[in-house]
C-alpha cells in the first residue's frame, strides 16, 4: 500500500505569486488532477505517472476532460476540481438560495457572535420600482432598534445568569445570548459574508440555477461567480446559462397549485402544536431498523429479515437495537442502517431558526416564501425586559413596507422581513440524520429557537420509533440517557 498526497488547496494570492514568478507555468489548475483521475479507469500506469503526464500537457488534459465529462457524461470527474470562494456583500435573503446546494460547504458570518453594523443590500427591483426610500427608512428603524435591544438585553442577561457572569470566561457566551435575541429585529436584507468550498460539478449547477432565479441579486451572484472561476478550469464548467427547466418549472408549478387550491380548497383542521407537525413516518419503523441491522449482519434476504423482525418480541427488538448502540458515544454517528427509516415534518419556523436548520444538508428541505400572516417569534428576553411593545411596533411598520413592496415587486418583498418572521418548511429526515440534529440542536448550548424545534421533532419521532431513536438527544444529555437505557 502507498498513500500519496496528490494536491491540496492553496490561497489564490499564493497561486498568483507563483504564476508571476514563473510565467511559463501552465499546470496551476485543478483540471490536471481531474484529467489524471479520469484516466485511471483505462490506463494501467500508476496514478502518480498519470498526474505527471497531465501536468505537462494541460491543453491535452483539458480536451480529455471535455470529452469525458461532457461527451461521455461522466460528470463525477469534475468533482476532483475544488474551489474555495470568498462571498462578500450579499444579503441574508440570497444566502438562503446559495446554501440550497447541499454538496457544498459554507461558513457564514454569525449574527449570534458578531455585533452587527448597519450594512444592508438594496435590491435593484426595489430601486427600479421607486421604493428605495420607504425600504431604507424601515431598515434603518430596524437597525436602530437592534442596537437599543442589545443595550437592554446585555445587562439583563448578565444579571439573570449572575453566577456565570462571575467568570470572565463566560462573558463572550452571555454577550452572544444578548446579540442573538437582538437580531430578531433586523431584516433579511442585512449584508453578510461567507466562505464557500465546492467542486466544479456543483459550481456549474450553482451558476445555472442562480442564473435562472427571479431575484436580480441571484443573477448578479451567478455572473460574478462565473467571472471569478471561468479561467481556472474551463474544461470542467461549460453549461452555465439558465435552462428552460430552471426558468419555467417553479412558476408553472405555482400557477397549477393556485388552480388546484381554488378548486379543492386548502383548509384543514389542525390541533396541538402546529409549529412542528409529523406528517409521515416509515410504517413499523422499529421493525425495519431491526431488519436492516440483521440484513447487514447476515447472509439472508431483506424479506427474510423483515419476517424475523415482525415476529420478534419487543424486548428482543430493544435488545438487538441496543447491541447496535452499546458502544456509542456522543460523537459517534448512528449506523447507516438507521437511514432506512424516515420522518417527514412540516415546520413553521422563524428566519433565525431556518438559518440554522438549512445547515443540515443531508435532510431533504423544501420551503415556502416567508409569510407575515404566520406571525413572528418573539424571544422571551424581549418580553421579560418590557421591550415587546416596541418590538411589535417595528414588526408592524416592517409589514406595512412589505405589503407596499409586494404590490409592485412581490419577488423582492421578502428582503424587508425580519429574522423573527416565519415560513413553512417541509423537512424529511432519516433516523440517522435526526440523531445528528439532536446532538447539535437539542443540546443546551444550542440557540433556544432551534433547540425548541429540535426537541419537538424528537418528541414526535420517538412516539413512532421509540427503539430506533432510543439515544437521540443533545450531547449534554447523552450520558444520562445512555445510563437510563442500559441500566435496565
Amino acid at each position: 500500500m502507498n498513500i500519496i498526497l496528490a494536491g491540496y488547496n492553496l490561497d489564490y494570492e499564493i497561486i498568483k505569486e507563483l504564476n508571476l514568478s514563473n510565467p511559463d507555468a501552465k499546470a496551476l489548475t485543478p483540471e490536471t488532477i481531474s484529467a489524471a483521475y479520469a484516466r485511471i479507469s483505462r490506463n494501467p500506469a500508476p496514478v502518480t505517472e498519470l498526474r505527471k503526464i497531465a501536468g505537462k500537457e494541460v491543453e491535452k488534459a483539458r480536451k480529455s476532460n471535455r470529452n469525458i465529462v461532457f461527451g461521455m457524461g461522466h460528470s463525477s470527474i469534475a468533482e476532483h476540481a475544488v474551489f474555495n470562494i470568498d462571498v462578500l456583500g450579499v444579503s441574508r435573503f440570497i444566502v438562503e438560495e446559495i446554501e440550497k446546494f447541499r454538496l457544498c460547504s459554507y461558513t457564514e458570518k454569525s449574527q449570534r457572535y458578531i455585533l452587527l453594523e448597519d450594512d444592508f443590500v438594496i435590491p435593484d427591483e426595489i430601486r427600479q420600482a421607486g421604493l428605495e426610500e420607504p425600504f431604507v427608512k424601515t431598515i434603518k428603524e430596524q437597525n436602530k432598534f437592534y442596537h437599543e435591544l442589545y443595550s437592554v438585553l446585555k445587562p439583563y442577561v448578565f444579571e439573570k445568569y449572575g453566577e456565570m457572569a462571575l467568570d470572565p470566561a463566560n462573558h463572550s457566551t452571555l454577550d452572544g445570548w444578548a446579540k442573538e435575541d437582538a437580531r430578531y429585529t433586523i431584516s433579511l436584507a442585512t449584508e453578510t459574508q461567507l466562505g464557500m468550498t465546492l467542486n466544479a460539478r456543483n459550481l456549474e449547477l450553482m451558476l445555472r440555477r442562480l442564473a435562472a432565479h427571479p431575484l436580480k441579486e441571484a443573477g448578479e451572484y451567478s455572473r460574478k461567480l462565473y467571472k471569478a472561476t471561468k479561467d481556472i478550469a474551463p474544461s470542467l464548467v461549460r453549461y452555465t446559462e439558465a435552462t428552460e427547466f430552471d426558468l419555467m418549472t417553479r412558476g408553472d408549478l405555482k400557477e397549477k397549485a393556485k388552480g388546484l387550491i381554488e378548486k379543492w380548497g386548502g383548509k384543514t383542521e389542525k390541533t396541538g402544536n402546529e409549529d412542528v407537525t409529523l406528517l409521515y413516518t416509515t410504517p413499523d419503523a422499529d421493525d425495519k431498523t431491526v431488519a436492516s441491522l440483521i440484513h447487514s449482519s447476515s447472509n439472508i434476504t431483506l424479506e427474510e429479515c423483515m419476517a424475523i423482525a415482525s415476529s420478534m418480541e419487543r424486548e428482543e427488538k430493544e435488545d438487538f437495537i441496543k447491541t447496535a448502540c452499546r458502544y456509542m458515544k456522543p460523537y459517534d454517528a448512528a449506523l447507516r442502517e438507521f437511514e432506512n427509516v424516515e420522518l417527514l415534518f412540516e415546520l413553521t419556523v422563524s428566519a433565525t431558526c431556518f438559518a440554522q436548520l438549512k445547515r443540515h444538508r443531508m435532510a431533504t428541505i423544501t420551503c415556502q416564501d416567508y409569510d407575515p400572516t404566520l406571525g413572528v417569534i418573539i424571544p422571551p428576553t424581549i418580553s421579560a425586559t418590557g421591550m415587546e411593545g416596541r418590538f411589535m411596533e417595528i414588526i408592524s411598520r416592517t409589514e406595512e413596507t412589505y405589503n407596499r413592496i409586494k404590490r409592485v415587486v412581490p419577488e423582492a418583498a421578502g428582503y424587508i422581513l425580519t429574522n423573527a418572521h416565519k415560513k413553512r418548511v417541509a423537512m424529511k429526515v432519516n433516523a440517522r440524520e435526526l440523531y445528528h440534529i439532536a446532538r447539535l440542536r437539542a443540546d443546551t448550548h444550542a440557540q433556544w429557537d432551534i433547540r425548541e424545534t429540535a426537541e419537538r421533532m424528537l418528541t414526535l419521532g420517538k412516539e413512532t420509533m421509540p427503539l430506533t431513536l432510543m439515544l437521540a438527544t443533545g450531547k449534554d444529555g447523552f450520558a444520562s440517557l445512555y445510563d437510563r437505557r442500559f441500566s435496565r
